[in-house]
């Protein structure tokens, strides 16, 4: 199992590849949702000021025994450069028109 964020943070790496990736490609993609749907265990320590943590199953993984439960949770993330507030192309430059 690995946590949500690090699952995340996987996805904003690929997606930066891809990115870079396409830099000199004729053929374009604008970047839009990307819609991610992932089993997690909710899991809870038992000691005082415990934080909750979501672990993401791999494949025909299970939930461990204790205070966990497993549950299916669908995130729909948005993309946008950091600088511009604008949506990423996977390929190069803007071009004349292009917002």
């Amino acid at each position: 199992m690995i946590e949500l964020a690090d699952l995340i943070e996987q996805l904003r790496r690929e997606l930066t590849t891809a990115v870079s990736a396409g830099a000199d490609e004729e053929l374009r993609f604008e970047l839009g949702p990307v819609e991610l749907e992932a089993a997690v265990v909710v899991e809870r320590a038992a000691t005082a000021g415990a934080k909750v943590r979501f672990w993401v199953l791999d494949a025909g993984g299970e939930a461990r025994a204790g205070t966990s439960a497993t549950h299916r949770i669908t995130l729909t993330l948005d993309p946008r450069i950091r600088s511009t507030g604008g949506r990423p192309w996977v390929s190069g430059d803007t071009e004349d028109g292009e917002r």
